[in-house]
């Protein structure tokens, strides 16, 4: 054995998972799009699986727990240290098992009374992995069929985004998917008590369970007196949000680098220092967030800056194009460095407390044609609206999806 090979196979019996392994078939315009999933708890499994489980003389489940690898599931249902190693390697093409996490639910079949054939692990709600454990070694991927549902929610906000989804009886997981869809026409920390919202949204169902994050098909937010439509349409490159005369809801920045924050200054010439004492110019707006929260690049870009001074603290800069340039001030810790590209929505801090600051935020700043300016003043223009020859296409779906609206 190869020495690169003795390497992998070590690490895949000994090392402890890490790897995050999400479902692989949705896709998003979201900067930044972060669903905490718990731990499942095995059960008898079901036609999920495509199996007649008759045929089987026993089954047996479990739970991955915290630092096992494939050796630990398998090794105390019989199979050999041998069989294991075989099964990573034979394996490694279809699907690398350092990849099973642990709080993910496995089944180990047996044949008979004494040998165990096959080990199913479900890598998340809607994909698993089938490994064969006899005869010719290997592995084979599924999914589990799901079932697209359409619901509809409507509210005004009284306490915040959140509550007022889960008091209308919707996903509080809906505000990020709505967030994203407005990441560049709203700021949502300055939602205001009597912003209202009409949202029809998608979700996909296993065995009569959600397993995907709410997916926004159309929208009518009310923000401070306006009202902004958006519908989710595919004219030929990514599915993508535009209003009702066909323009894109993408801007060419977000409209804030930390989600459901609050700012806590803004852009003002005359500001009094908290720390210094005395009236400074304060030329960027602050986001108060807690400790550790992400910060995101508000557009693509490259890394000019990320060091440390004792007035920025810990602190990351952006060149976006020639026009425009953004820095990002106070993190606790950085995740990019300089020379780097990124990606709008991408994470490059997270907030802290460093330098000149009195509490945890982010200290947004932002530049036009080498000259600070105040962001939230700034209009972007939109990008690429809806070509001539889908129109019809997205004025018929537009049409279909008000009249769900409607009812």
């Amino acid at each position: 054995m190869g020495e690169a090979r003795s390497v992998w196979v070590v690490l895949t019996l000994l090392g402890c998972v890490a790897c995050t392994d999400a479902p692989s078939n949705k896709s998003t315009n979201a900067p930044a799009e972060v669903a905490a999933e718990v731990a499942v708890e095995p059960s008898e499994p079901d036609v999920r699986f495509g199996m007649d489980w008759e045929a089987w003389a026993f089954i047996d489940s479990g739970q991955v727990q915290p630092g096992q690898s494939l050796s630990h599931l398998l090794t105390p249902h019989g199979v050999s240290t041998s069989t294991v190693l075989a099964l990573a390697e034979s394996s490694r093409d279809t699907y690398d098992v350092r990849k099973i996490r642990s709080g993910r639910p496995y089944w180990v079949l047996y044949s008979n009374d004494t040998t165990a054939s096959r080990l199913i692990y479900e890598r998340n709600p809607l994909e698993f992995a089938v490994f064969e454990l006899t005869g010719d070694l290997g592995v084979e991927l599924g999914s589990h069929p799901t079932e697209t549902r359409t619901h509809r929610v409507q509210g005004t906000i009284d306490d915040n985004l959140y509550v007022d989804l889960e008091e209308a009886g919707a996903p509080t997981n809906l505000a990020l998917a709505m967030a994203n869809v407005y990441a560049w026409t709203v700021d949502f920390s300055r939602l205001q008590n009597g912003d209202s919202f009409d949202v029809l949204y998608e979700r996909e169902y296993v065995n009569g369970k959600p397993v995907d994050m709410p997916r926004v098909i159309a929208c009518h937010f009310a923000h401070r007196g306006r009202d902004l439509p958006a519908y989710r349409y595919d004219q030929g490159n990514g599915a993508d949000y535009f209003d009702d005369q066909g323009g894109s809801l993408r801007k060419a920045f977000l409209k804030a680098p930390v989600e459901f924050s609050r700012i806590s200054s803004r852009y003002n010439l005359k500001r009094f220092h908290p720390v210094l004492g005395r009236t400074k110019a304060h030329l960027g707006t602050d986001y108060a967030a807690p400790h550790g929260t992400p910060i995101i690049a508000v557009g693509d870009g490259t890394v000019t800056k990320s060091g440390y001074t004792s007035g920025n603290g810990n602190y990351v800069k952006i060149r976006h194009n020639s026009t425009y340039e953004t820095q990002y001030l106070h993190m606790s810790r950085r995740a990019v460095k300089v020379g780097e590209s990124v990606r709008q929505g991408q994470i490059i801090g997270y907030v802290g407390a460093t330098g000149l600051a009195t509490g945890p935020h982010v200290c947004f700043r932002f530049w036009k044609n080498g000259q600070q300016v105040d962001h939230l003043r700034e209009e972007f223009p939109p990008s690429e609206p809806i070509a001539e020859n889908a129109r019809p296409d997205f004025e018929a779906l537009m049409q279909r999806l008000e009249a769900e609206l409607a009812k």
